[in-house]
């Protein structure tokens, strides 16, 4: 895998880092209302279900974490890559089809990006 992938990489991690805090621990305050622009009764109402789906973020990132730091066989980091790049495309595309459009930009479209450079380079 190329540098060039592994940064790419690292950047679809840490956003979902930062979908794993924003969703586990700001998702009742004004900053985690904000970005996902909801009113502090809704927030109140899904709290243990955001609380839920930044696990699963956190559960990629860690993914793509480890598939910066190749161990075993040669091209398991680009296979491990692969697999939860994909993971993260397959929920950005539900997640822009059932919340709203702007996952696809945000969370999708990285991920794609990054893939084509795990299998170009």
């Amino acid at each position: 895998m190329s540098a060039f992938a592994q940064i790419l990489i690292a950047i679809v991690a840490l956003e979902h880092v930062l979908f794993l805090v924003l969703e586990m621990f700001l998702w009742d305050k004004p900053q985690g209302m904000k970005v996902f622009r909801n009113t502090p009764e809704a927030a109140a109402a899904t709290k243990v279900l955001a609380g839920n789906q930044g696990l699963y973020n956190g559960f990629l990132a860690a993914g793509l974490i480890w598939s910066l730091f190749p161990v075993g066989a040669p091209g398991a980091a680009g296979a491990i890559a692969t697999f939860f790049l994909l993971c993260v495309i397959v929920a950005g595309f539900y997640g822009a089809a059932t919340v709203s459009k702007r996952i696809l930009w945000v969370q999708a479209v990285p991920a794609v990006v990054a893939l084509l450079f795990v299998w170009v380079l």
